[in-house]
């Protein structure tokens, strides 16, 4: 099949990407490289810099001609959102609106969208949540997200354009930004790597759901061949604060580096993690990559100088 892929230098995207490509599909990537990186891209893919509100980008749907749109490009960062809503609300709703339209007028035969599972729900009134739970976001990005899924559903009501939207929980892995904002695994392992101190805003008590970029990608490619329109999270189900996160990315390092506790940010849920039995009846997907394998093959990464400079 042809695929597209926005985002596609980035950390989820481009492992995606490689992905897609081993399995034999044409390829190919928008993707403005202000959080992705060149040396992500597969050298296999076809490749457009641009943001994927520019008009050129209808010129790549008319001329490639995409059976599937994986939509991954996104304003990612959640304390962003909070502090410039309206940045965040032109990439991930605006911006993406132009997808649609393209998808829709040229056959495009599935729309697969990254969401947020983390975001979406807000301060949890159960856990774990599952797709039916209120949505209440605490910051813009998980509004801006949930916007989309909407005008998805819309497209598919006026115009039969098939989806699956994705609810993603904290995903990490190899490519993620140590430098970055977002991302805590890749912050914590730069910073021990470098024998610098951790930072943890708040108590560190907080807890999430992490999940191995590997399983993710997993459930974008299975996500192709569903018969039916999904929404569905993808989580492991399992509750680890930041505090523990931090000890068991230790152990593997073998370092015992006493981190730094900060005031606490605005925007962000102090629990959360996903029911993901949905993704297993519907998609038959759950994830196969305990914590402490995804987080050893994460510091493997990150330890050879040459992948991690890229």
């Amino acid at each position: 099949m042809k695929i597209l892929v926005t985002g596609g230098a980035g950390f989820i995207a481009s492992n995606l990407v490689d992905a897609y490509i081993a399995d034999g599909h044409q390829v190919a990537v928008i993707d403005n490289l202000v959080s992705g990186k060149r040396a992500n891209l597969n050298p296999n893919a076809d490749f457009y810099y641009m943001e994927i509100g520019d008009p050129r980008v209808e010129e790549i749907f008319r001329q490639f001609s995409p059976d599937i749109v994986n939509h991954h490009a996104a304003q990612i960062d959640v304390r962003k959102s909070v502090e410039d809503p309206v940045f965040d609300a032109q990439t991930n709703i605006l911006d993406s609106i132009f997808l649609l339209n393209y998808s829709q007028r040229y056959g495009v035969k599935k729309f697969i969208f990254s969401s947020t599972g983390g975001a979406l729900y807000g301060e949890p009134e159960y856990l774990p949540c599952d797709e039916t739970h209120p949505i209440k976001p605490l910051a813009a990005y998980g509004l801006s997200k949930y916007c989309f899924e909407n005008y998805l559903l819309l497209f598919n009501r006026l115009y039969n354009l098939p989806y699956v939207i994705l609810r993603y929980a904290n995903v990490y892995g190899p490519r993620q930004d140590p430098h970055g904002e977002a991302g805590v695994v890749a912050i914590f392992t730069g910073k021990l790597l470098k024998g610098e101190t951790p930072m943890i805003f708040g108590q560190g008590e907080q807890s999430r759901d992490f999940v191995f970029v590997e399983d993710i990608c997993r459930a974008n490619r299975m996500a192709i061949s569903a018969k039916e329109n999904l929404i569905v999270n993808l989580g492991t189900g399992l509750e680890i604060s930041v505090n523990t996160l931090l000890q068991k990315i230790q152990k593997i390092m073998g370092t015992d580096i006493t981190p730094q506790y900060l005031p606490e940010r605005p925007g962000e849920v102090s629990r959360i993690y996903l029911d993901s039995s949905k993704a297993k009846k519907l998609l038959s997907w759950e994830p196969s990559f305990t914590m402490e394998e995804g987080l050893t093959k994460t510091v493997e990464y990150f330890k050879n100088p040459a992948l991690a400079a890229k």
